[in-house]
C-alpha cells in the first residue's frame, strides 16, 4: 500500500474513533431517564452537538477526491454500491441531526415529543452502528486492513 494513503488511513482511523465516542456519548445521553428534565435535554444537547461535528468531519475525510470511497472503488469496482449507500447515509444522517437540534431549540413542549425525539435519536445510533459495521467491512474487503471496532 502506498504509504500517503496509508497515512490517510490512519487518519480515517483516528477519525473513526472520535465517531465512535461521540456516538457513545449520545447513546449514554439518551439512556438517562427522562424525569432528570433539563439535565437529560442538556446532555442529549452536548451529545448531538458533537455527533453532527464529527459526522461533517467524517463525510469530508471519506469523500474528498481519492479518498475512502473513490480509492475503494477504484480498486474493487464491486464495492461500488455498497459506497454509494454509505455515502447516502452521510446526508440523512447529517438532515437527522440537524432536524434532531432544531427540534431542540425550538423546544420539546410535551413529554410526548421528548419521548419522541428520543426515540428518533435512538433509532439514529442504531443506523450509524450498523453504518460503521459496513465501513469496516468496506475497508477490509478492499485494502484487507482491519480498521478497528473500538472506535
Amino acid at each position: 500500500m502506498d504509504p500517503e494513503f496509508a497515512a490517510y488511513l490512519e487518519r480515517v482511523r483516528a477519525h473513526r474513533a472520535e465517531l465512535g465516542e461521540s456516538l457513545a456519548a449520545l447513546d449514554a445521553a439518551l439512556a438517562l431517564p427522562l424525569g432528570l428534565g433539563v439535565l437529560w435535554r442538556r446532555r442529549v444537547r452536548a451529545a448531538l452537538t458533537e455527533l453532527a461535528h464529527d459526522l461533517r468531519d467524517h463525510r469530508a475525510i471519506t469523500e474528498e477526491p481519492g479518498g475512502l470511497y473513490a480509492d475503494a472503488v477504484a480498486r474493487a469496482p464491486r464495492l461500488a454500491s455498497v459506497s454509494k449507500v454509505q455515502m447516502d447515509e452521510h446526508l440523512d444522517f447529517v438532515e437527522i441531526v440537524q432536524r434532531l437540534l432544531g427540534e431542540r431549540d425550538e423546544g420539546l413542549e410535551s413529554a410526548e415529543a421528548v419521548a419522541a425525539h428520543r426515540e428518533t435519536a435512538t433509532e439514529l445510533v442504531g443506523r450509524i452502528i450498523r453504518h460503521r459495521q459496513r465501513g469496516a467491512d468496506l475497508i477490509y474487503e478492499a485494502y484487507e486492513v482491519d480498521i478497528g471496532g473500538s472506535g
